[in-house]
């Protein structure tokens, strides 16, 4: 299967999954939320450049606002981690291109530590990013503090449980077309 189709795929089962499942199981607690979908941007192939990664974060949020009635409010969450990925992973994977074979973010391309790290900031930017919007909205500061930690925490779990559950088959990046 071809990169692009498998990451139209992906995107269609994320925002499924979301919508249909996520978004309809009742509330744990008013301040936890489980979000997964942005997951399709953190799983993106590593050549994708700055541009698309900001036309499909956009894309992948205002899909999701469609869904949720919410206007912009995930559009802009997906904006500021497709603009903040390519720092961070430069910052996490090695600079010496024999060390760093694979396609796309993953446990075994990056090994897990600079992986966690890696998925912990943007997910903690896009929910903060997000929850802030509402918070403006009128809130208290503790109640958005609280919101971001536990928002956090349950996606980390949902991001990771993911991950051990459906390993993905990792290409390596060829000098070759």
């Amino acid at each position: 299967m071809s990169d692009f189709l498998r990451n139209i795929l992906r995107l269609v089962v994320f925002i499924l999954l979301q919508v249909y499942v996520l978004n309809k199981i009742p509330h744990l607690h008013r301040f936890i939320t489980p979000y997964i979908y942005f997951l399709f941007i953190l799983w993106l192939p590593f050549s994708v450049s700055r541009m698309w990664l900001l036309v499909i974060g956009f894309f992948a949020g205002l899909i999701l606002d469609y869904f949720m009635m919410t206007p912009g409010l995930h559009a802009a969450a997906c904006l500021l981690i497709a603009y903040v990925r390519p720092f961070i992973i430069n910052i996490l994977t090695p600079k010496d291109a024999s060390e760093f074979n694979y396609r796309e973010p993953s446990p075994k391309a990056m090994q897990w530590t600079p992986y966690a790290v890696y998925v912990f900031i943007l997910t903690l930017l896009h929910h903060g990013y997000m929850i802030f919007l509402e918070w403006l909205d009128g809130g208290r500061f503790l109640d958005f503090l609280i919101q971001v930690v536990a928002t956090t925490g349950i996606s980390m779990l949902l991001i990771f449980t993911a991950e051990l559950l459906f390993p993905r088959k990792l290409k390596f990046r060829t000098n070759t077309a």
